[in-house]
């Protein structure tokens, strides 16, 4: 279910870069959410990272799911655009992959679904059906969302993605920004 912590991210650390570069007003949130990783999957809370390209939001959202991991949680970890590509497929049924209820009902039933880039895709009818009835029902049940963008404007963010699906975002989880310098550009420095 979902991609796992890819290769890139499973030396992620507090201690290491690009985490360690961070200010500590950036890094402090995510440390005291993994700190009670436990008591926040368990009343349904997660976090919200918004801001620049590069910035560090995909690698605090990662040390997120890794803590989740290593507590014995369930994480499914998604950017959008495989999300729905994974929800497409669904449809064919010669594909061999689940149904979209079984789909549906185990991206809505793991302890913390992670949603990186939201807001990067192409908003049609059908998008904003998937993503508000995700969101919807892990809102209706308490469940933890992981999410990251770099639309930081929640009124811009509001066209993007609806209304309705960011006011359940905003109640579920805390929000931090997360600007800054790109730093895969500046990694070999």
């Amino acid at each position: 279910m979902g991609t796992g912590i890819p290769k890139r991210y499973r030396g992620v650390s507090f201690d290491r870069r690009p985490i360690c570069d961070l200010d500590s007003s950036v890094t402090r949130p995510v440390q005291n959410y993994v700190r009670d990783i436990g008591d926040k999957l368990d009343r349904g809370r997660g976090l919200w990272l918004f801001g620049d390209v590069g910035t560090g939001k995909t690698s605090l959202a990662m040390l997120v799911s890794k803590a989740a991991q290593e507590a014995g949680r369930s994480v499914a970890i998604y950017s959008m655009p495989r999300l729905l590509a994974d929800i497409r497929d669904t449809y064919d049924r010669d594909s061999g992959v689940l149904s979209y209820t079984s789909f549906f009902r185990r991206l809505c039933s793991v302890d913390l679904l992670h949603l990186d880039d939201l807001g990067a895709e192409h908003r049609t009818d059908w998008v904003l059906e998937q993503l508000y009835s995700i969101v919807n029902e892990r809102w209706q049940d308490e469940r933890a969302m992981v999410v990251t963008t770099n639309v930081a404007d929640r009124n811009e963010l509001r066209e993007q993605i609806g209304s309705r699906t960011v006011s359940r975002l905003t109640e579920m989880c805390e929000a931090f920004p997360v600007f800054g310098t790109d730093l895969r550009l500046t990694a070999g420095d």
